[in-house]
């Protein structure tokens, strides 16, 4: 059966005014049209909707059933077509994130919170994989966007850089080196440096091997295949000193002191990219770039 909506905006629009004159007028069509629009529903459902008599109308038990239902229909239909409305604008839907292993919690947090104040309606879901494994989902389409450590090499796509941080030495507090407000990088020449594999693990690595390289050697780097918690972890049992970007800085390590590192061109820096695919027309994507470009005035790259 095959309802006609109109009929129904007819039922609900008699219904309350008590007239199908009086609703005729509030719909701006004729009391004829009306009448039949009614009339042609009554004998596809088989029942009776108003009790008709010179003082008006009044819903049958059956009209009333079905004016209420209607009225929950239309509900529907217009929060179907807000829903579809603030989808088009990026205001609602499903985004897809992929954060770098680099990247912490708290960061993560911050970032996803101002997004979620702006656009409650958005859905979002997070991935965290190292930078190589979110450029690869990037290009199957597993996610929308993905922030990472450095500059993502292998992206072939769109990306901006966001923002940088400056680069700390985590030491023991028992350290000599830890009573520094500022450490130069010579000082750590001698040291055996503790770096996670995770990301950022190799872009420190090479920046650890420019700062420090000498003729006939160079530092003393150990690697291990563990997260960033663990590695200060085992810094704050006095285990070797380890490199980390500031965001890393946390007072759940109390044994644990975080040191700018310097060198005569003054502190260093990593940056940190997001990266999409040009073909990506999803408008929550749209919606959430325009929230990084908001909060971190990025450099558009190509």
């Amino acid at each position: 059966m095959n309802l006609d909506l109109s009929s129904l905006r007819s039922v609900i629009a008699a219904a309350e005014q008590g007239s199908f004159r009086q609703a005729a007028t509030v719909l701006n069509i004729k009391q004829s049209a009306l009448s039949r629009r009614i009339r042609h529903l009554e004998g596809q459902l088989g029942v009776s909707l108003f009790e008709r008599s010179s003082g008006g109308v009044r819903l049958t038990p059956a009209g009333a059933s079905m004016s209420q239902a209607a009225r929950r229909l239309f509900d529907e239909i217009d929060n179907m077509v807000r829903a579809s409305q603030l989808a088009d604008r990026g205001e609602a839907g499903v985004l897809r994130a992929g954060f770098g292993t680099a990247i912490s919690t708290s960061k993560v947090r911050s970032i996803l919170a101002e997004h979620i104040k702006a656009f409650p309606g958005i859905t979002i879901q997070v991935t965290e994989r190292s930078r190589g494994q979110l450029v690869a989902a990037l290009g199957a389409g597993d996610v929308d966007v993905a922030i990472v450590a450095g500059e993502a090499r292998q992206h072939s796509g769109l990306s901006m850089s966001l923002w940088s941080e400056r680069i700390v030495v985590a030491l023991s507090s028992r350290h000599p080196l830890s009573s520094n407000e500022v450490i130069d990088w010579n000082d750590l020449k001698d040291e055996t440096i503790l770096l996670s594999q995770w990301d950022p693990g190799s872009d420190l690595r090479n920046l650890i091997l420019k700062k420090l390289a000498a003729p006939g050697g160079g530092p003393n780097i150990e690697t291990w295949d563990a997260s960033n918690e663990h590695v200060l972890g085992m810094v704050e049992a006095g285990h070797h000193v380890s490199i980390h970007c500031e965001s890393w800085i946390s007072p759940a390590y109390a044994g644990v002191r975080f040191r700018e590192i310097r060198d005569a061109s003054g502190p260093s820096h990593i940056t940190f990219t997001a990266c999409w695919e040009e073909h990506n027309k999803n408008p929550a994507l749209a919606r959430f770039l325009e929230t990084l470009r908001h909060t971190h005035h990025p450099t558009i790259l190509s």
